[in-house]
């Protein structure tokens, strides 16, 4: 049975994050501005509504300052101190649209924020200045996290059902995977019971803390789950059918047995914990490693934009992988190769509404995911059996 976590919030939670520690306090954010932050019982500390009243689209803690809080609503990112709750610190205009996540390094130095433009941007925030802008997404940018062991390296995906790994140095994607070809290559596709055929338009993606597995939740209701290894290349690909209607969150673990324990959350209602620890065989059909996918398809339109006209993409020269070589050499994940991805997860929650936002937490030691959907309450269900 899940707890609730109530009183911090009259609209819809759209985002939670967790500083970390066992003493580390957590925040949500909502729609309509609204900002809360939670003691590790679930008591809300300290509540803002930002003057613009735009919904808080993200909110993260820094790795290196526990009292700077970063969050997002529409183009821009406020730094908050969590522990006196009363306004902005700072306010960085970062984006030319509404912005959907953010990311800092481990580092606690860049901030990435992915936006309804297609873009990632990166701040330095010593400056407050923007450094890079990664432009390559041709819609909107729904979810951008940098590398766990590279602080120049993120991973980004968007509605145009790319994938992408960046290397700050080059500002280019080091790779490109299309999730729309990766499912029409799939051999014997079948439709299962309640699955629908939803285009893989890339909501949410993660990384594993060995910096080397990848997770990307999709529209279709897969979870793609990749290793990169050595000159950065896709060393293996597969796919978990992990929601019956489209896949709204994935989230590793860090804090259980292994670091690839993997939170999933989707419009099914459902949240589910899956161990990922290895990526040799799809749980759904084929499965190879797999190069970089460089073709252009059609764009989703979940939401309204423009489209414009799909332009050839640059391929990944053999000197682009060479260089990143000596970053990648000796760091990949230990998974077994001919370890199968599992084809039911090992703990399966009816959570009966539409989920917004998985979050794992330690609270007071007891592993935790804290479930954020339509309403205005949080629900934390325990992981203590695991």
């Amino acid at each position: 049975m899940a707890r609730r976590w109530t009183g911090g919030h009259s609209a819809p939670i759209l985002c939670v994050g967790a500083a970390g520690g066992p003493e580390g306090l957590l925040a949500s954010g909502a729609e309509g501005g609204e900002v809360t932050v939670w003691n590790q019982e679930g008591a809300p500390l300290a509540q803002l509504r930002l003057q613009a009243g735009e919904d808080v689209t993200s909110a993260v803690f820094s790795p290196s300052a526990p009292g700077s809080l970063y969050v997002s609503h529409g183009e821009t990112v406020c730094v908050l101190d969590p522990r006196n709750l009363k306004g902005p610190v700072k306010e960085l205009r970062v984006g030319e649209d509404e912005i959907n996540t953010l990311s800092l390094n481990e580092t606690g130095a860049l901030l990435a924020a992915a936006d309804d433009s297609g873009a990632v941007r990166v701040v330095e925030l010593d400056s407050g200045k923007i450094s890079r802008t990664l432009r390559r997404h041709t819609n909107i940018c729904s979810s951008v996290v940098f590398r766990p062991q590279r602080p120049q390296s993120l991973v980004s995906a968007g509605l145009d059902m790319q994938l992408m790994l960046w290397s700050l140095q080059k500002a280019r994607p080091l790779w490109v995977l299309n999730l729309q070809e990766v499912v029409e290559e799939e051999e014997g596709r079948q439709q299962t019971a309640g699955q629908l055929f939803n285009p893989p338009l890339a909501h949410c993606v993660s990384v594993a803390t060995c910096g080397n597995v990848i997770a990307c939740a999709a529209e279709d209701g897969r979870v793609h789950v990749l290793r990169v290894g050595g000159g950065s290349r896709i060393e293996q690909q597969a796919a978990l059918r992990a929601h019956s209607q489209g896949a709204s969150q994935a989230h590793f673990l860090s804090f259980l047995s292994h670091p690839y324990w993997l939170a999933t959350g989707g419009n099914d209602g459902r949240v589910a914990l899956w161990d990922v620890s290895g990526t040799g065989t799809a749980a759904e059909g084929k499965s190879k490693p797999r190069g970089p996918s460089h073709r252009r398809r059609p764009k989703g339109r979940s939401k309204p934009k423009q489209q414009p006209t799909p332009q050839p993409q640059d391929k990944a020269t053999p000197e682009v992988q060479q260089e990143e070589q000596g970053e990648e050499e000796g760091a990949s994940a230990p998974l077994g190769p001919e370890t199968p991805l599992p084809a039911s997860p090992k703990l399966s929650i009816s959570h009966g509404d539409k989920v917004n936002w998985v979050c794992p937490a330690l609270l007071k030691g007891e592993p935790s995911l804290l479930v954020a959907d339509q309403s205005s309450d949080l629900s934390v269900y325990s992981l203590s059996g695991l």
